[in-house]
């Protein structure tokens, strides 16, 4: 067991590609701000990757107090062998008592190696974060059994407490330019010979194409669009609006959409500034995956529909006239 009392500091990662951010870790920096206000210790990010100074100085401005950075050749794109190594290295010298890493593909590939590596626990793909009355541990809540139930999970016996965190789930903070902190750089080289995987070639893959966690406007259907071919009709309702298309898990379930559209707890989790809930019928595992949207439209035919009970706006009639009258309504506003 670790000597507990070695152990201080929120860490969040900054998530890197070509030299920029992922905005998940960014979101993470305005709640772990408040966390480490409330325990009374320091919020320090941690950035790993090639040419990176400029997201390390942007992490302060988002709330943290200081930067570590990991800057290098190797890092330009994730492997699991550089990346595990570089944050294993640093949480051994630093030794903070909790970090945050986005649950991104990559972020969900390192978390698991590094807390093996230091021997700690991980709890996967959180939707909340708290500090427990009681303990003080660091109290991370995510879905179960299929989105059913929420389960929080503490580690109070290891250092560090480590967590995966939904993109989405929380919102960036103000940005404030005239913040400052030390911008700590460490040089931590993994050797070639030592990285197991290496990138052959690069392709735009349709998961890549759908970037749902930082859509600002999402037009999503649900099993009452009736069928693969109507989603034409939403596709072509967020063309016009520059929205990303998204659905609900029946319809990746009938095959209608892939599951790289899906938005919900067993899919993304999303904070659009418009979300279109379009033949949703609002089942829990759906509603608290967008719980974080700043306004719900939502089209149903069955006015007892749940998602009316958190939608901002809400359109009781028949989809099939109701999508085109929006389309060609929003048309004629572009003009």
């Amino acid at each position: 067991m670790n000597n507990l009392t070695d152990y201080k500091n929120i860490w969040v990662f900054i998530e890197t590609e070509c030299g920029k951010a992922k905005n998940v870790g960014y979101e993470l920096l305005h709640v772990a701000k408040e966390l480490a206000t409330e325990k009374g210790c320091k919020l320090i990010a941690v950035v790993i990757g090639n040419k990176i100074r400029s997201v390390a100085q942007d992490a302060i401005c988002y709330g943290a107090d200081s930067a570590i950075m990991v800057d290098g050749e190797e890092y330009e794109y994730y492997t699991t062998d550089a990346f595990v190594n570089a944050m294993a290295t640093l949480i051994e010298k630093y030794k903070p008592e909790t970090l945050m890493i986005g649950a991104t593909n990559n972020g969900r590939d390192m978390g698991p190696r590094v807390s093996c590596r230091v021997k700690t626990g991980l709890t996967a793909d959180c939707t909340e974060i708290a500090i427990d009355a009681e303990t003080g541990n660091i109290a991370w809540t995510r879905p179960t059994f299929g989105g059913n139930l929420m389960a929080t999970i503490m580690c109070p016996d290891h250092r560090p407490q480590m967590g995966t965190v939904r993109p989405g789930v929380f919102k960036k903070g103000a940005y404030d330019e005239s913040r400052t902190g030390e911008i700590i750089e460490e040089k931590i080289h993994t050797p070639k010979e030592e990285i197991r995987t290496r990138l052959v070639e690069r392709v735009n893959e349709v998961a890549e194409s759908i970037n749902l966690e930082e859509a600002e406007i999402i037009v999503s259907g649900g099993r009452g669009v009736g069928s693969a071919e109507n989603f034409a009709m939403l596709q072509e309702l967020a063309d016009v609006l520059g929205a990303t298309l998204g659905c609900s898990r029946a319809v990746v379930d009938a095959g209608w959409l892939p599951h790289a559209h899906q938005v919900g707890q067993s899919g993304k989790t999303v904070a659009p500034k418009v979300y279109f809930a379009i033949g949703i019928s609002g089942a829990i595992q759906h509603t608290a995956g967008i719980s974080g949207s700043d306004t719900i439209i939502a089209v149903n035919k069955d006015e007892d529909a749940p998602i009316f009970d958190i939608a901002d706006y809400s359109i009781v009639g028949n989809l099939n006239e109701v999508v085109p009258a929006l389309t060609e309504a929003f048309k004629a506003q572009k003009g």
